[in-house]
Parts: C-alpha cells; sequence; structure tokens
C-alpha cells in the first residue's frame, strides 16, 4: 500500500484545468499525474484509514455516465471514494478531493421508498425521534453541514406543525465537511481531518443503520455512500 503524502497545489491546479478544459485530451495528456497524485493518494488515504475503521475501500470511476444525461463532459469534477463495512458506519464512510479541497462525510445519500418510510416513521415516533435530532445538532455544533435533498412541504400522512418537521422533509441525510487547500493539504491534516469528520458524523450514521439499514425491496441494491 502506498503512503498518504497529501494532495500538493498541484492537485487544486489540475481540477481547475479540468473544469475549464473537461475534454479526453486535457485528461489524457495529464492522465499520469492523475494516477499517481490524485487516485493513487485517494486510495492509500482510504487504505490507511481502513486500518483503523475498518471496511472495504471503493474508488470510483473518473468518467461520467453521460448516456442519459444532457451534459456531455466525459470526466467528473471530483475523485471520491467510500470506505464500506466499517465499524461506526455500515452504509459508507465517504472522502472526495476536487479544487475546492477534501471532502469527508457519511449518512444515507440516497433513501429508496422503503428506507424513507422506515426512516420517516422513526424520526416521527418519540421514541427514537428525538434522538436522531439531538445527534444531528451535536453534529452541526463540531462543524458539519446537513447534506441532501427535502420536500417543500410535510410528506404525505405528517402534519407541517410535528417538531421533527425539517427532518421529517428530507428525502435523504448524510453530514460532512470540507477542508480547503492552503496552499496544500497535508499528510497529517488531511488524515486528521477526515478521521475527525467522519467520527464527529458517526452517531448519525449509526442511527440510520440501526433504524433504517439497507432497502430491502426486490431488485433494488443498498444505496451506500454520497
Amino acid at each position: 500500500m502506498s503512503r498518504f503524502e497529501g494532495f500538493g497545489p498541484e492537485v487544486q491546479q489540475w481540477f481547475e484545468g479540468l473544469a475549464t478544459n473537461n475534454s479526453r485530451e486535457y485528461f489524457t495528456a495529464r492522465r499520469d499525474f492523475f494516477e499517481e497524485s490524485i487516485r493513487g493518494q485517494m486510495n492509500a488515504l482510504l487504505s490507511e484509514l481502513s486500518e483503523r475503521f475498518g471496511g472495504e475501500v471503493k474508488l470510483f470511476r473518473q468518467n461520467r455516465d453521460i448516456r442519459f444525461s444532457a451534459d456531455k463532459s466525459p470526466y467528473k469534477t471530483n475523485t471520491y471514494g467510500v470506505l464500506y463495512g466499517s465499524g461506526i458506519a455500515a452504509q459508507g464512510l465517504y472522502a472526495s478531493i476536487s479544487a475546492d479541497g477534501l471532502v469527508a462525510g457519511s449518512g444515507y445519500h440516497v433513501m429508496a421508498r422503503d428506507q424513507l418510510e422506515r426512516y420517516r416513521a422513526h424520526v416521527a415516533e418519540d421514541d427514537h425521534g428525538p434522538d436522531m435530532a439531538k445527534l444531528v445538532a451535536q453534529a452541526e455544533k463540531k462543524g458539519l453541514e446537513i447534506w441532501g435533498k427535502s420536500l417543500a412541504t410535510a410528506p404525505r400522512g405528517y402534519g407541517t406543525d410535528h417538531p421533527r418537521i425539517d427532518l421529517l422533509r428530507r428525502k435523504s441525510l448524510s453530514l460532512g465537511a470540507a477542508l480547503n487547500f492552503d496552499p496544500d493539504i497535508s499528510r497529517a491534516g488531511g488524515l486528521r481531518f477526515v478521521d475527525t469528520t467522519w467520527r464527529a458524523a458517526a452517531p448519525v450514521a449509526s442511527w440510520l443503520d440501526a433504524h433504517v439499514g439497507p432497502s430491502v425491496l426486490p431488485g433494488n441494491r443498498p444505496r451506500r455512500g454520497r
């Protein structure tokens, strides 16, 4: 396993160039740098952290799926991966690098219909719902942001005056934070940031694992990661 050494300012410049010229020509000419200093370092970061948290490293392809998209840009403008099956968040611990910096988080980025039903039922009831609200508030106090989409109004069957209506409106729920280039992201700083962010998001992720879990709909794969 390669040692994680951090992300230098050249990494930010590479992504800025890709955003300006998202083409096969740009990517191919700079592929060696991408493989070693970006994808290779993201793999090293996740692999090193997997020794602390457990879980299996999954890196995602840089190519975009453009079959059903009006945007035909061939490449994603971030490089990201997930630790699946860790001891603190079974559905995934997420990390991403882009021109905006290093991002880390956890939660349920997408929830299938049966997951949403379980999520809302447990958030609404008084046995477990207040605990979730408290855990989210604690994570926000630690500097994490809530990610994911919400309904514009209350979901069917729930009143707009419910004390946890903001959580009930959510269609997905993840928590995370970002670390900017300044001018780089060091080895120690990157590891510390991701470790701290994952641990801060873990209580919410654990609640979701305990009360929502993967989808059990026929033919529906578990929804993991961001």
